[in-house]
């Protein structure tokens, strides 16, 4: 068995799981593996193969992982040679036969940047360490089931933007996204810290005082940890990551640059 890090960005994705008719990061990912004579039976994943997580449309990752049972010419670099631009798998792992993508992650940890200028740090520190902790998310998630997690997180000012940091052994869908909604529907006045402690009660939330999950496009798997797996960063792989994550960068501080200069020639 071998596991994978792979980064990609989300925004030109439909999310990271397989779906019909639509572009997914895994789908990318087991098409390259069956051009390179590695997939399954009829195009399904290879023996073994599982992932880390399944991140939602939009969102994008630096530390994705999945593993299966991989020929030993499979490096990162060749994995690359049959993978769109945007999906890079830069460092890889042998593990134990038995070993599971995600369920023997013991944190997985993502990094929302979220747009508050003016928004007061004491604030916004006050509301994320009371939305965090062990406690039932279920007001938070979609899910039935599962909800309830131990969270922690920190944040920290960049320019306009806060960086929030949220790590757990897992989540449950959009529990992030919608941890910094609430997060931001109180930096923005829209609520007070009294919404936290009724979103964290055990009495489910009407229609009208339910929290929307944040935009997805800021959102970022940083990091998921397995004990005892130590991971070889492949240089020629990294390089090809930097280089195209490097462009994207430009392309998009070129971006918001020219959206400036629109909306400054409108005022």
């Amino acid at each position: 068995m071998r596991a994978y890090r792979v980064a990609y960005d989300g925004r030109p994705y439909s999310g990271f799981q397989r779906q019909p008719n639509v572009a997914t990061v895994e789908g990318a990912l087991l098409s390259g593996l069956a051009r390179l004579g590695v997939g399954g039976d009829a195009g399904g994943p290879p023996a073994g193969y599982a992932a880390a997580g399944r991140t939602d449309a939009g969102v994008s990752a630096v530390a994705q992982t999945i593993a299966f049972d991989a020929p030993d010419w499979l490096t990162p670099a060749a994995f690359n040679s049959e993978l769109p631009a945007d999906v890079r798998v830069w460092a890889g792992a042998d593990v134990p036969d038995d070993f599971h993508a995600t369920h023997d992650a013991t944190e997985r940890r993502y990094t929302y940047f979220l747009y508050a200028p003016g928004a007061e740090d004491d604030l916004a520190s006050e509301t994320l360490a009371a939305l965090c902790g062990r406690q039932d998310y279920h007001n938070l998630t979609p899910d039935d089931d599962g909800t309830v997690r131990e969270i922690s997180g920190d944040l920290q000012r960049d320019g306009d933007l806060l960086v929030v940091r949220l790590r757990a052994g897992g989540f449950a869908r959009q529990l992030v996204r919608r941890v910094v909604g609430l997060l931001d529907e109180v930096l923005r006045g829209d609520a007070t810290l009294s919404k936290v402690d009724r979103v964290v009660a055990a009495e489910p939330l009407l229609g009208p005082e339910g929290v929307a999950p944040a935009p997805a496009y800021p959102l970022v798997l940083t990091g998921v940890d397995y004990p005892g797996v130590e991971f070889e960063v492949d240089e020629d792989a990294r390089d090809s990551t930097h280089s195209v994550f490097g462009d994207l960068r430009v392309e998009r501080q070129t971006a918001a640059r020219v959206a400036e200069c629109v909306v400054s020639g409108l005022e």
